[in-house]
């Protein structure tokens, strides 16, 4: 199973999340955003760099709970509130956000 991306297959697993983390990128991420049915807006990508540097910080996707919490004091409360972020991500802020961004599905995720 792989996304086609720029004449790249890049391999998933069968959740769609990527399998090595280094072949991530912004089209990368477009493309698996599509597969999910969803058109990435700024306020995506502004989740998403939250993502990647939470990841690169801490070694983890964060759970939703703590996913809420940071993003809201990092990107302020217009976007960092779990009714904004499960209307951009319907299938998981957490879960749907980090296999966007290109991590590994966060702990605690179904």
């Amino acid at each position: 199973m792989a996304y086609q991306v720029n004449g790249s297959a890049i391999e998933h697993d069968e959740e769609g999340y990527i399998v090595n983390l280094d072949e991530w990128s912004k089209d990368v991420a477009e493309e698996i955003a599509k597969a999910e049915g969803l058109a990435l807006s700024d306020d995506h990508w502004q989740v998403i760099e939250f993502l990647r540097n939470y990841y690169d910080e801490f070694q983890l996707a964060p759970a939703v709970r703590v996913l809420v919490k940071n993003a809201k004091k990092k990107l302020g409360k217009e976007i960092g509130n779990s009714k904004t972020l499960e209307a951009m991500f319907p299938d998981g802020a957490a879960k749907q956000g980090c296999k966007i961004a290109g991590l590994p599905k966060p702990t605690g995720c179904v």
